[in-house]
């Protein structure tokens, strides 16, 4: 939800800005980008720091994972969580899938904005609740072992978090 991050961040005025952009688009954003579509020289550099800490999500999810195993106090995760969930996140596709599986799921997940409409974001969610199937079992046994994670799966990462 591109929008109610840029909310949050009191960026929403650049919420058009946005929308014309992939989510790869918009990971890929640089000040020089910003400064090209007359984004204000404050407002570009906030940008710039949010979209690299959403870069830095995977490594937070990987050390609350080991704060939580060690027995650390649950107020900070939940706190990193709570935060985390309002940042936009991508839908994880595994590669595993065959050739016709991927090129739908590449069609139906390529929206032509990050804005998206209703049905796009209900095939995110059946995606996300797939990930979250695949790896219930694994992450929900209270130990730091269960399959390791591919990078990028940001839902796959937050769900093992979660059932810790």
């Amino acid at each position: 939800d591109v929008p109610a991050w840029l909310k949050s961040l009191r960026l929403h005025k650049y919420a058009a800005l946005f929308s014309q952009m992939t989510y790869e688009e918009m990971m890929a954003l640089t000040e020089c980008q910003l400064e090209a579509q007359n984004v204000t020289k404050g407002a570009r550099h906030k940008i710039v720091i949010s979209i690299q800490k959403l870069k830095e999500r995977q490594n937070l999810l990987k050390s609350l994972e080991r704060d939580i195993l060690e027995g650390g106090n649950l107020r900070v995760p939940l706190q990193e969580l709570h935060q985390m969930i309002l940042t936009p996140i991508k839908a994880y596709s595994s590669q595993n899938s065959s050739p016709e599986e991927h090129s739908r799921d590449a069609d139906s997940h390529h929206p032509s904005s990050l804005l998206g409409s209703d049905s796009q974001g209900s095939d995110c969610k059946d995606s996300a609740a797939g990930g979250m199937q695949q790896h219930h079992l694994p992450g929900c046994e209270g130990e730091s072992g269960g399959a390791p994670l591919p990078e990028g799966d940001l839902p796959g990462q937050f769900t093992r978090v979660m059932g810790k």
